[in-house]
């Protein structure tokens, strides 16, 4: 079992960079992958960025690929997520989320435990 506490984000223009940290806590933490999603208002939340257990796998959505970078420090228990090159259509509640399994997984309902949420708004 895990619980995930988001924090990071903000207002940043068009062009900048943020980095998101999602904060876990439980003794297993270290064996679940664990991903990124997000949901603009008006639209169905969408899959960003996963990465596995070890770190050793990474997957990404075509859209964020070359700009955003997911990491994870298992002895912080927390996970990244970098973003560069932000883009007004990245404006959305950002969600980590926990899946114990073994393989990363971009559907969100893979996924077993979700933060609350936090809020990146990218101004042109």
């Amino acid at each position: 079992q895990v619980q995930l506490v988001e924090s990071g984000g903000g207002l940043v223009q068009a062009g900048g960079s943020l980095r998101l940290s999602c904060a876990a806590s439980g003794r297993t933490f270290s064996r679940y992958a664990m991903g990124w999603f997000r949901q603009a208002p008006g639209k169905e939340r969408e899959f960003v960025a996963a990465i596995s257990w070890d770190g050793g796998n990474t997957a990404y959505a075509d859209s964020v690929k070359g700009r955003f970078t997911i990491s994870r420090d298992n002895a912080k228990k927390t996970v990244y997520l970098q973003m560069n090159s932000l883009k007004p259509e990245d404006t959305a509640v950002y969600y980590c989320a926990a899946d114990n399994s073994i393989l990363v997984f971009t559907t969100q309902e893979a996924y077993d435990y979700w933060g609350q949420g936090t809020q990146v708004t990218v101004s042109s």
